[in-house]
Order: structure tokens, then sequence, then C-alpha cells
């Protein structure tokens, strides 16, 4: 009987999210191994640009998929990733890629708990980590400010609003500071209430087509700036 007990209340705690998954695979590496072998090494010639992310970068590829296509950009976000996820796997879908550029969006989710609670010294280093590894191996980096949102749908009344606001302060003054590029999405996509502009967003966090396309010349700019820097 008391074995039953214990079980249904285990059962119920996860049923509320508050019982962490356990995973023989928690940073998701099997995602993108067998697309890594066969990428391969870049050609003589080839200026890579990678771009490691989240949903909101994985959900680009499949709403634009021509933008990574058309500009031969490599798209390796996963849905619901959090900093430190992207940072175990950073060496294996970035470093080993050796490309010319990364391009870096992600913290949203760390904000949203979606690994546990974190603060944002805690994505900062994990922001400064990936910066200071890509630099050591030759890899131009632009950090992203993170997009605009007033309640995450899934984990609702964190208030992140005023919390991605002073993030984006720190990854602008971090990328002056350090050699990087920061790349400002958040301005342009922001309305008066420090969430996504409607038109841009059905969920309020995820960009749609027309999100994705304000967000697309402001990411070909600071690729080029980037790739200029290449020696």
């Amino acid at each position: 009987m008391k074995l039953k007990c214990i079980l249904l209340f285990v059962g119920l705690l996860a049923g509320q999210g508050l019982v962490a998954q356990s995973s023989p695979d928690w940073a998701n590496l099997s995602r993108f191994k067998e697309e890594n072998l066969q990428l391969g090494r870049p050609s003589r010639n080839e200026s890579r640009v990678v771009f490691m992310g989240n949903s909101i970068t994985e959900g680009w590829i499949r709403n634009r998929p021509e933008f990574f296509s058309g500009n031969k950009y490599i798209n390796r976000g996963i849905s619901g990733q959090t900093t430190p996820q992207m940072l175990v796997r950073f060496r294996q879908d970035v470093i080993a890629l050796q490309p010319a550029v990364v391009v870096i969006l992600a913290g949203t989710n760390d904000i949203a708990g979606n690994t546990g609670p974190s603060t944002l010294e805690m994505i900062e280093d994990n922001l400064a980590s990936m910066t200071e590894i890509a630099q050591a191996n030759g890899i131009q980096v632009v950090l992203c400010s993170v997009l605009p949102v007033a309640d995450y749908p899934w984990a609702p009344g964190l208030e992140p609003a005023e919390k991605i606001v002073e993030l984006n302060a720190w990854i602008k003054k971090y990328a002056v500071r350090h050699g990087a590029i920061y790349l400002d999405y958040y301005t342009s996509v922001v309305d008066a209430q420090k969430g996504m502009k409607a038109e841009y967003s059905e969920d309020g966090v995820h960009p749609n087509a027309a999100g994705y396309n304000v967000m697309e010349p402001l990411a070909k700019k600071a690729v080029k700036k980037a790739l200029s820097r290449v020696k």
C-alpha cells in the first residue's frame, strides 16, 4: 500500500512537470550526429555559418527553409533547449563543423525554467562560455538579443519581459567588450508592453513567417559583418 502511494505521488508530480525527466541524452547530442558526419569539413573556399539555438532557430528553417538553403547557412536549433544544453553540444554541433561564424540565439527557455530554475547570471555564464570556446577556435561570434516575451504559454506568470531587457543589455555590453557582434532582433519586433508584436507571432514567443522576414535581413547584415573579420 505504501509503495502504491509513493508511485501515485511521483506520478502526480511528473504530471505537473515537477519531476525532472530522466534522459540518457539530456543535451540531445544524437539529434545532429549523423548530419554532422555527412557534412564533413568545409571546402577550401567555404565560409560556413552555423545558427545555434532553440525552437526559434529550429522553427526558422521549417518556416523559411530557403533562407538557409539560399545562403548556405547551417541550422543547429533544437526546440526547448536551454543554454546549458547548448553548451554541452556546442563542440559537436558548432566547433567540429569548423564554421567561420556562429550565430547564437539563446536564453529565453532558461528564463522559462525549461531545465529548472535559472538566474540571469547562469545564462550569461553559458553564453560567455560558448563565445569564448568559439573564439578560441578562430570562429567569429554573433550574439543575438533574446526576443521579447510578455508571458510563456507553457509557464505563465513568470513575468519575463524585464528579465529579457536586462539580459539583452548584458549581451550587448559583453559583445562589445569581447569582440563579438551584437544582433538586435528585439527592437524590431517588440510592442509597447515589451512583448512581441502580434503580427509577428501566433503565441507571443515564436516568430511566424512575418517575424522571420523581419529577422532575416538583420541576420544577413550581422553575418556579413562577421565574415568581413575572418582572416
